[in-house]
């Protein structure tokens, strides 16, 4: 029996009949749940409790609940009062435990005002936490749906609300989304400005707060105009900012010298594959040409099922059959199969030869793992821990099946070794040497041995995080003149488009504002524009951005203290 005061009386509208011992636990367990929600509410009293079935099509679960005989405070003058004009019952919706909808029905009064000064005669008494004026929802439902309007939309948000018990079609989601108020704008110290494209030749200007790193709001120009207005509205910000700085951010500062090591990479085909890491193979006989007909071998299924459609369709055709058609319909063949096999002048040129092998993770640990073979480690978790220790990030499972031909006195395959990517050495030259895997290094070290121009690019960019970390723009200018002498296009391209742009790319290096956090900002408006299908407007599209911001903000996840 709860206390006296606290709501006790519950019913089950739809329910079916509960099955076994489990659905009965289940059952209980949501009446609990649903008891403890509206139990903290001390104004509330009890009115008995009953259980009505009615239908097998679904179940809702309906508490009855009243307020107690207490003082009431005027939504008016918020004075208290005593005086009762009458009650009436208020129908409210809660969130749905265990998938079940809630509804409250709660029978509130209605006071007359005891303050003659007050404009209001009567006034219904509110409680606090479960009811708000002209809301058919409890404070808790209501931030759901507008929680999942901010983060999926209209069409996401419904979807999401009905796997939840709450059914409420896009329309409404978007209605309630549209409906919250924005943060209150602030004049941020720091405003970061940038452009961005919105539709197909239309562009739109997102503001940053640059302290905050919140969006502050946006709107459809990339024009002068509208930013200056917005400044004139905001007290604190001068007409037209004079004093505003251009600052490139590092990730483009960055993004900009990968590329043109890129070029030089590509440009320098040579090198990767002078660098490979297999060792030229003994000389011996030269392989056959490709088509060309090697030592007699046993021919497998393909290779057969290949060799009889082709001396099918030519014995066709020395027959005297003149069409392709002709032979199809006599061999029950496709029309295309009988002209691939009638075009061709050999079996073996029909059938379709093997790729090269994939490579593996793997691939880089096999000369290790065989040599700790050798040496009597026949463990493959010992062996996996080992690597993984070396840089190996795969699975323990693809170890223990790596060395399978081993426990049976066979020799492991030969490691595969693709050819270098120019994407992949430049990844390569511009992480930090400490995020590098053994196998990288090993492999970067033959790389620049082999080829002076990488050798050349790789040290000029190590000096660049130097540059940034010391935050000394008076460097660059080195570093720029170093850039130009090695005469290589790529290099001397980005020094001259620096060199264009030096007064930005000193303010990227020295201040610790940058550009960036307008760049991730635009990342994710463009991501909320697609996961609307491209069809929101500037107003929605505004209220998602800068709500959906401050929410991620306000339930950042944040690492428990250690011990």
């Amino acid at each position: 029996m709860a206390p006296s005061g606290y709501l006790t009386c519950f019913t089950y509208l739809g329910a079916p009949a509960m099955r076994g011992i489990a659905g009965r636990r289940s059952e209980a367990a949501r009446h609990r749940e649903v008891l403890d929600r509206l139990t903290q509410f001390s104004a509330l009293r009890e009115e008995g409790q009953e259980m009505q079935p009615t239908g097998a099509t679904g179940t809702r679960a309906t508490a009855h609940a009243a307020t107690d005989e207490v003082p009431a405070w005027c939504t008016g003058c918020r004075a208290p009062s005593h005086w009762v004009h009458s009650r009436y019952v208020r129908r409210l919706a809660d969130a749905a435990p265990g998938g079940r909808p809630v509804r409250i029905e709660l029978s509130v009064r209605r006071l007359y005002c005891e303050n003659s000064t007050c404009p209001k005669v009567t006034f219904a008494e509110q409680i606090d936490g479960l009811t708000v004026r002209y809301q058919r929802r409890t404070p808790l439902l209501q931030r759901l749906v507008e929680h999942a309007g901010i983060l999926l939309a209209g069409r996401g948000g419904a979807r999401l609300l009905q796997l939840l018990g709450i059914r409420l079609s896009r329309t409404a989601v978007l209605r309630h989304l549209m409906r919250v108020p924005l943060p209150e704008a602030v004049t941020p110290a720091v405003l970061g400005v940038d452009d961005f494209a919105l539709y197909a030749e239309v562009y739109g200007t997102l503001l940053v707060d640059g302290d905050t790193r919140l969006p502050v709001t946006l709107w459809e120009s990339r024009d002068a105009a509208p930013l200056a207005a917005w400044l004139r509205e905001h007290p604190g910000v001068r007409d037209g900012a004079p004093d505003a700085q251009h600052v490139s951010d590092r990730f483009h500062l960055w993004q900009g010298l990968s590329r043109r090591v890129q070029d030089i990479a590509a440009a320098q085909r040579s090198c990767p594959a002078a660098a490979a890491d297999a060792p030229a193979a003994p000389a011996g006989p030269a392989p056959p040409e490709p088509g060309s007909p090697g030592p007699p071998q046993e021919l497998g299924y393909a290779q057969r099922h290949a060799k009889r459609l082709f001396e099918a369709v030519h014995q066709q055709l020395s027959q005297g059959s003149r069409s392709c058609c002709e032979i199809a319909r006599n061999l029950d063949l496709d029309r295309r199969t009988v002209r691939k096999y009638a075009r061709a002048t050999r079996w073996q040129n029909v059938v379709r030869r093997p790729g090269p092998p994939r490579t593996t993770a793997l691939d880089p640990y096999l000369g290790y793992l065989r040599q700790r073979w050798d040496e009597g480690e026949h463990n493959a978790r010992v062996l996996h821990e080992e690597i993984t220790a070396k840089g190996y990030r795969g699975h323990y499972q693809r170890v223990k099946t790596a060395v399978q031909p081993l426990r049976r006195q066979l020799p492991l395959p030969e490691p595969h070794q693709r050819p270098l990517a120019p994407r992949e050495v430049a990844r390569w030259i511009t992480i930090a040497p400490k995020h590098r895997s053994p196998d990288v290094r090993e492999r970067l070290d033959r790389l620049l041995a082999a080829c002076p121009e990488l050798h050349q690019a790789h040290e000029l960019v190590r000096e660049f995080p130097a540059i940034l970390a010391a935050a000394d723009s008076t460097a660059l200018t080195g570093w720029l003149r170093r850039l130009t002498e090695t005469r290589l296009a790529p290099r001397v391209s980005l020094a001259k488009v620096l060199r264009e742009d030096a007064e930005a790319v000193a303010n990227g290096i020295t201040n610790p504002y940058s550009s960036g956090v307008n760049e991730g900002r635009i990342t994710d408006l463009k991501l909320q524009k697609r996961i609307m299908a491209g069809r929101a407007g500037v107003p929605l599209l505004r209220q998602r951005v800068v709500l959906i911001a401050h929410l991620r903000r306000k339930y950042a996840f944040t690492a428990p203290a250690p011990g």
